[in-house]
Protein backbone atom coordinates (compact mmCIF):
# COMPACT_ATOMS: atom_id res chain seq x y z
CA UNK A 1 0.00 0.00 0.00
CA UNK A 2 1.17 3.50 -0.67
CA UNK A 3 0.44 6.21 1.61
CA UNK A 4 2.08 8.52 4.52
CA UNK A 5 4.80 5.92 5.92
CA UNK A 6 4.07 6.42 9.50
CA UNK A 7 0.42 6.31 9.04
CA UNK A 8 1.15 2.62 7.22
CA UNK A 9 3.05 1.78 10.32
CA UNK A 10 0.38 2.34 12.48
CA UNK A 11 -1.74 0.55 10.68
CA UNK A 12 0.71 -1.57 10.84
CA UNK A 13 0.72 -2.26 14.49
CA UNK A 14 -3.04 -1.88 14.89
CA UNK A 15 -3.65 -4.53 12.54
CA UNK A 16 -0.93 -6.89 14.11
CA UNK A 17 -2.54 -5.79 17.55
CA UNK A 18 -5.48 -7.17 16.12
CA UNK A 19 -4.75 -10.29 14.91
CA UNK A 20 -2.84 -11.25 17.87
CA UNK A 21 -5.84 -10.95 19.74
CA UNK A 22 -7.78 -12.88 17.34
CA UNK A 23 -5.59 -15.54 17.97
CA UNK A 24 -5.75 -15.49 21.84
CA UNK A 25 -9.41 -15.19 21.57
CA UNK A 26 -9.24 -18.85 19.65
CA UNK A 27 -8.63 -20.54 22.94
CA UNK A 28 -12.36 -19.78 23.51
CA UNK A 29 -14.45 -22.65 24.77
CA UNK A 30 -17.81 -21.41 22.58
CA UNK A 31 -16.88 -23.15 18.92
CA UNK A 32 -18.49 -20.73 16.99
CA UNK A 33 -16.29 -17.98 18.55
CA UNK A 34 -13.43 -19.84 17.34
CA UNK A 35 -14.03 -20.30 14.07
CA UNK A 36 -14.93 -16.54 13.75
CA UNK A 37 -11.52 -15.33 16.11
CA UNK A 38 -9.91 -17.22 13.35
CA UNK A 39 -10.85 -15.83 10.21
CA UNK A 40 -10.52 -12.43 12.29
CA UNK A 41 -6.70 -13.14 12.85
CA UNK A 42 -6.29 -13.76 9.19
CA UNK A 43 -7.62 -10.85 8.01
CA UNK A 44 -5.61 -8.85 11.15
CA UNK A 45 -2.58 -9.81 9.95
CA UNK A 46 -3.17 -9.75 6.22
CA UNK A 47 -3.89 -6.94 6.43
CA UNK A 48 -0.84 -5.73 9.02
CA UNK A 49 1.57 -7.41 6.11
CA UNK A 50 -0.61 -5.57 3.12
CA UNK A 51 0.04 -2.08 4.83
CA UNK A 52 3.76 -2.50 5.35
CA UNK A 53 5.04 0.80 3.71
CA UNK A 54 6.32 0.17 -0.08
CA UNK A 55 9.87 2.12 1.14
CA UNK A 56 10.31 -0.52 3.61
CA UNK A 57 9.28 -3.72 1.83
CA UNK A 58 7.79 -3.71 -1.67
CA UNK A 59 6.76 -7.37 -2.12
CA UNK A 60 7.30 -9.36 -5.44
CA UNK A 61 5.10 -9.37 -8.35
CA UNK A 62 3.99 -12.89 -7.75
CA UNK A 63 2.97 -12.44 -3.67
CA UNK A 64 -0.87 -10.46 -5.11
CA UNK A 65 -1.93 -13.44 -6.77
CA UNK A 66 -1.03 -15.14 -3.42
CA UNK A 67 -2.47 -12.65 -1.13
CA UNK A 68 -5.52 -12.92 -3.41
CA UNK A 69 -6.26 -16.53 -3.79
CA UNK A 70 -5.61 -16.98 0.05
CA UNK A 71 -8.37 -14.30 1.02
CA UNK A 72 -10.36 -15.86 -1.99
CA UNK A 73 -9.93 -19.34 -0.33
CA UNK A 74 -11.15 -17.50 2.94
CA UNK A 75 -14.42 -15.81 0.98
CA UNK A 76 -15.79 -18.88 0.09
CA UNK A 77 -15.21 -20.49 3.53
CA UNK A 78 -16.80 -17.67 4.72
CA UNK A 79 -19.76 -18.00 1.82
CA UNK A 80 -20.23 -21.38 2.81
CA UNK A 81 -20.32 -20.74 6.49
CA UNK A 82 -23.17 -17.50 5.61
CA UNK A 83 -25.98 -19.88 3.87
CA UNK A 84 -27.23 -20.63 8.13
CA UNK A 85 -25.05 -17.80 9.85
CA UNK A 86 -26.10 -14.73 7.94
CA UNK A 87 -23.80 -12.67 10.50
CA UNK A 88 -20.85 -14.05 8.03
CA UNK A 89 -21.69 -11.72 5.65
CA UNK A 90 -19.50 -9.05 7.00
CA UNK A 91 -16.33 -10.89 7.23
CA UNK A 92 -17.60 -12.30 3.18
CA UNK A 93 -17.17 -8.40 2.47
CA UNK A 94 -13.74 -8.24 4.28
CA UNK A 95 -12.14 -10.98 2.72
CA UNK A 96 -13.49 -10.08 -0.78
CA UNK A 97 -11.98 -6.68 -0.19
CA UNK A 98 -9.10 -8.06 0.52
CA UNK A 99 -9.18 -9.91 -2.63
CA UNK A 100 -9.99 -6.83 -4.42
CA UNK A 101 -6.86 -5.00 -3.16
CA UNK A 102 -4.60 -7.38 -4.03
CA UNK A 103 -6.02 -7.99 -7.55
CA UNK A 104 -6.10 -4.03 -7.77
CA UNK A 105 -2.04 -4.10 -6.50
CA UNK A 106 -1.45 -6.74 -8.87
CA UNK A 107 -2.33 -4.75 -11.65
CA UNK A 108 -0.62 -1.67 -10.88
CA UNK A 109 2.30 -0.88 -12.97
CA UNK A 110 5.66 -1.46 -10.86
CA UNK A 111 6.11 1.82 -8.82
CA UNK A 112 2.82 3.48 -9.49
CA UNK A 113 1.19 5.33 -6.63
CA UNK A 114 -2.33 4.10 -7.06
CA UNK A 115 -3.67 1.10 -8.82
CA UNK A 116 -6.96 2.68 -9.92
CA UNK A 117 -6.78 1.89 -13.95
CA UNK A 118 -10.66 1.27 -15.12
CA UNK A 119 -14.29 3.61 -14.65
CA UNK A 120 -15.42 0.85 -12.79
CA UNK A 121 -12.40 -0.10 -10.21
CA UNK A 122 -13.27 3.89 -8.47
CA UNK A 123 -16.93 2.76 -8.06
CA UNK A 124 -16.01 -0.56 -6.36
CA UNK A 125 -13.47 1.47 -3.99
CA UNK A 126 -16.13 3.74 -3.22
CA UNK A 127 -19.01 1.34 -2.64
CA UNK A 128 -16.30 -0.43 -0.38
CA UNK A 129 -15.65 2.82 1.52
CA UNK A 130 -18.94 3.66 1.78
CA UNK A 131 -20.02 0.44 3.12
CA UNK A 132 -16.52 0.00 5.87
CA UNK A 133 -17.29 3.44 6.92
CA UNK A 134 -20.82 2.67 7.57
CA UNK A 135 -19.81 -0.61 9.55
CA UNK A 136 -16.88 1.60 11.23
CA UNK A 137 -19.73 4.06 12.60
CA UNK A 138 -22.29 1.03 13.97
CA UNK A 139 -19.53 -0.95 15.30
CA UNK A 140 -18.04 1.95 17.33
CA UNK A 141 -21.92 2.71 18.49
CA UNK A 142 -22.46 -1.21 20.14
CA UNK A 143 -19.11 -0.97 21.83
CA UNK A 144 -20.03 1.51 24.17
CA UNK A 145 -23.13 -0.14 25.25
CA UNK A 146 -21.19 -3.51 25.16
CA UNK A 147 -18.17 -1.81 27.25
CA UNK A 148 -20.49 -0.29 29.65
CA UNK A 149 -22.46 -3.53 30.52
CA UNK A 150 -18.97 -5.43 30.65
CA UNK A 151 -17.75 -2.32 33.19
CA UNK A 152 -21.05 -3.08 35.44
CA UNK A 153 -20.76 -6.67 35.57
CA UNK A 154 -16.89 -6.20 36.71
CA UNK A 155 -18.49 -4.87 39.67
CA UNK A 156 -19.99 -7.29 41.47
CA UNK A 157 -16.59 -9.89 41.21
CA UNK A 158 -17.38 -11.87 38.07
CA UNK A 159 -14.27 -12.03 35.98
CA UNK A 160 -14.84 -13.40 31.93
CA UNK A 161 -11.85 -14.90 30.09
CA UNK A 162 -9.99 -13.04 27.82
CA UNK A 163 -10.90 -14.94 24.78
CA UNK A 164 -14.62 -14.35 25.48
CA UNK A 165 -14.87 -10.71 26.23
CA UNK A 166 -17.29 -9.42 23.81
CA UNK A 167 -16.30 -6.04 23.88
CA UNK A 168 -12.71 -7.16 23.06
CA UNK A 169 -14.14 -8.46 20.00
CA UNK A 170 -16.35 -5.44 19.06
CA UNK A 171 -13.51 -3.55 18.99
CA UNK A 172 -10.93 -6.03 17.07
CA UNK A 173 -13.54 -5.83 14.48
CA UNK A 174 -14.13 -1.86 14.73
CA UNK A 175 -10.14 -1.51 14.52
CA UNK A 176 -9.83 -3.82 10.95
CA UNK A 177 -12.97 -1.66 9.56
CA UNK A 178 -10.99 1.49 10.60
CA UNK A 179 -8.24 0.15 8.94
CA UNK A 180 -9.58 -1.11 6.06
CA UNK A 181 -11.07 2.38 5.42
CA UNK A 182 -7.58 3.49 5.77
CA UNK A 183 -6.16 0.60 2.95
CA UNK A 184 -8.94 1.62 0.77
CA UNK A 185 -7.97 5.28 0.92
CA UNK A 186 -4.80 4.80 0.02
CA UNK A 187 -5.29 2.03 -2.70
Amino acid sequence: MHGPVTAAWLLVALCAATGAYCLLRMRSVVAEQRRAAGGEALMGFGMAVMAVPAAAFTPPRWAWPVYAAVFGAAALRTLWAARTAPHHLHHLVGASAMVYMSVAMAAAPAGAHHAHGGVGVPLLTGALLVYFAGYVLLAGARLVPAAVAVAGAGADGGSVAWGDRPELARACRLSMGIGMVAMLLVL
